[in-house]
């Protein structure tokens, strides 16, 4: 069943909402639609085996409850069951939520709970008190979503075309989850190529998702390892914050005979609930660029009570965008390298790559991913690409057991040229990446060689050290009758007496209206002789007060001292230079820095916490700038040739309509 197919089958299903229109609010129709779908392909995954598992039931009436479920499950040749008489199409039209509710209270443990998350119940209620729900059932009922007619894969994206329709009547964001299944595809792709020789068979393989959204990662990572390894278990783990999202992830799982006790609800940043897991292969679309003010307190306290032995020892991006967390998250459930590593495909916004100078927490984390050498490949996507926006965006790969070839290096790849337009958009989302280009990329990625759309750098490429370039202070000082003025706004001296204050002017006045003193010491020699008349004696604060008031910077004058000889800096001319890591900071000033500014320093005081040496390191993956190719203006002459052509076309209409 093709992409187009499963589109309509979603439309269908959607149509109950003309049923349920004046009934119910616009923002409720996917919680009623949703859960009656998955009741639907329930029912229809355990079609084959439904008279075994009730004849199962009848003769074994009496055993224990722990034993029967056994029984069932054994009989139902599935990871659930359910032990009723009853179908969507059987149920009473007199008594149908009774019927309804016993039906699904008829399921095994794992299922019932799914409906939970749902508030199926309350739900169907409301459905019967509007007279409704026979309606709905019988809409259900003859809707085929038998396995045979319709894949694991093509039910979610089956989902995932309820959800986003869901989102758009109540105004949610479709993209926060489940991410488009060719941006799917393209990830776990790049994550699993050449993997082969780590999934021989009868291997246990984990893989792992924090936003695990409807399970698409999930489900196409056990996918595609079933179809390049035979005998190879794959054991899937997630956790996921939306009820709704979880209940439909949960379902694939038990459809798909994974253990759903792996499957968490909750905040993966706050409440990490698979906290000893260690996967094989991790893959993620956290959301872009989204807040972490809720979870601020339990971010900041693992970070800072426990460094390196919790998740973000690394470093904490502005709480603004919590996409860099997402990633360390991630980082911390990696085996060890000696155990053959992790592997992870995560996708990100453009602001990972750069936000943050030297210093900040987006950089301090780069740096940590960087020089750790877990940074493999960085594949820029095509824009339009996501249900619920249009900006660039990023699939990250890391490992921490690289092979020799691409030790101390990144690639980086342009794919932003490899799309193919929708028929018809859906959403933000106008292309696509067909299989041919997502091929390509993935080509492009295992040759890891230098081509148009593939360039490879060393780590160090992307780090820089931000040195501190002072200039000395120069100032000239004046007792004139504007900057006498500009006493009376010092603070300070706003403390003064009303007399003391009018003697302090007086006394600065007598200096002279037109003596400019280019020397401070000169100045302050004059300005104590003037003071001498007095009656009270300034406080520290003040007299800084009087020499910032009657002082204005000038280029030629003397150069400002502290009291062991040495130039004050100007910290209005006070500038920052990246220099390279690699490059010599002093080589690089004398060359960059001293020809346009022969009296400027270095602060050599500033210096890298980490390394000890001068400078602050910084690092950002730039990767236009790496991709960028300059076209030049097309020449004045052609330019001025069509805008006299446009001209002629004006004239020769105004002409004829006055004509």
């Amino acid at each position: 069943m093709n992409t187009e197919n499963h589109s309509q089958t979603a439309a269908f299903i959607w149509s109950v909402a003309d049923l349920l229109r004046g009934d119910f609010k616009q923002s409720q129709y996917g919680r009623v639609i949703l859960p009656f779908t998955l009741l639907r392909r329930l029912e229809c995954v355990l079609e084959p085996t439904r008279d075994t598992v009730l004849a199962a039931a009848k003769a074994n009436p009496e055993k224990a409850d722990t034993v029967k479920e056994r029984i069932l499950l054994r009989a139902a040749e599935q990871q659930f069951f359910n032990a009723s008489p009853l179908a969507l199409g059987k149920l009473s039209d007199t008594q149908t939520a009774d019927d309804l509710l016993s039906y699904v209270q008829s399921f095994s443990q794992a299922a019932r709970e799914i409906f939970e998350h749902f508030h199926f119940e309350d739900f169907v209620q409301q459905l019967a008190g509007a007279n409704l729900l026979y309606q709905v059932v019988q809409r259900f009922a003859s809707i085929d979503l038998n396995p045979a007619r319709i894949s694991n894969f093509g039910m979610g994206i089956i989902f995932e075309e309820l959800i986003r329709k869901f989102a758009e009547s109540s105004n949610e964001t479709a993209g926060e989850h489940f991410t488009p299944r060719d941006i799917v595809h393209l990830t776990t792709s790049l994550v699993l190529t050449d993997q082969e020789r780590n999934l021989k068979p009868n291997s246990i393989v984990t893989i792992y998702d924090p936003t695990a959204g409807t399970g698409g990662f999930l489900s196409e990572g056990d996918e595609y390892i079933q179809q390049v390894s035979k005998g190879v278990t794959v054991s899937l783990h997630g956790q996921e914050l939306n009820p709704e999202s979880y209940a439909i992830c949960k379902a694939d799982m038990l459809i798909k005979g994974q253990a759903v006790e792996n499957i968490k609800l909750g905040n993966t940043l706050s409440d990490d609930q698979l906290p000893e897991l260690r996967a094989d292969f991790m893959l993620a679309n956290p959301p872009f660029g989204v807040e972490w003010k809720k979870v601020q307190k339990q971010v900041f306290d693992e970070h800072n009570l426990k460094g390196f032995d919790g998740r973000f020892g690394a470093g904490l991006p502005r709480v603004s965008d919590g996409s860099l967390l997402f990633l360390l998250h991630l980082v911390s459930k990696m085996r060890e390298p000696k155990e053959g590593g992790s592997r992870i495909g995560i996708i990100l916004n453009g602001s990972p790559l750069f936000t943050g100078g030297a210093g900040s927490g987006e950089s301090e984390i780069r740096r940590y991913l960087l020089q750790s050498d877990m940074v493999e490949a960085i594949v820029a996507l095509p824009t339009d690409m996501f249900y619920n926006t249009g900006i660039a965006t990023y699939i990250w790969v890391l490992f921490n057991n690289k092979p020799t070839e691409r030790r101390g290096k990144v690639q980086l790849i342009n794919a932003t040229g490899r799309h193919s337009k929708m028929r018809k958009s859906l959403g933000s989302k106008r292309q696509y990446v067909n299989e041919a280009d997502s091929e390509a990329i993935v080509r492009a990625y295992g040759a890891f060689a230098e081509t148009d759309e593939s360039k490879i750098f060393p780590v160090d490429a992307f780090g820089y050290r931000r040195i501190t370039v002072e200039r000395p202070l120069r100032l000239n000082f004046q007792a004139s009758p504007d900057r006498l003025a500009r006493l009376a706004e010092e603070k300070p001296l706003q403390k003064l007496e009303t007399e003391q204050f009018e003697a302090l002017v007086a006394a600065c006045g007598a200096l002279g209206p037109d003596q400019v003193y280019g020397s401070r010491p000169a100045f302050t020699r004059a300005l104590k002789d003037a003071m001498k008349s007095l009656e009270f004696k300034l406080a520290a604060p003040q007299l800084k007060s009087v020499f910032s008031a009657l002082s204005e910077r000038d280029a030629e004058a003397d150069v400002c001292a502290d009291k062991n000889g040495n130039p004050e800096p100007d910290a209005s001319l006070r500038d920052f230079e990246n220099v390279l890591l690699g490059e010599s900071v002093q080589a690089y000033f004398e060359r960059e820095v001293i020809p346009h500014v022969p009296d400027a320093w270095i602060d050599v005081s500033k210096c890298d916490p980490l390394d000890g040496d001068i400078g602050m390191v910084g690092f950002e993956i730039p990767f236009n700038r790496h991709f960028y190719t300059f076209v030049p203006p097309r020449p004045l002459d052609e330019i001025d040739a069509d805008l006299k052509a446009c001209t002629d076309r004006i004239k020769a209409m105004i002409e004829e309509l006055s004509a």
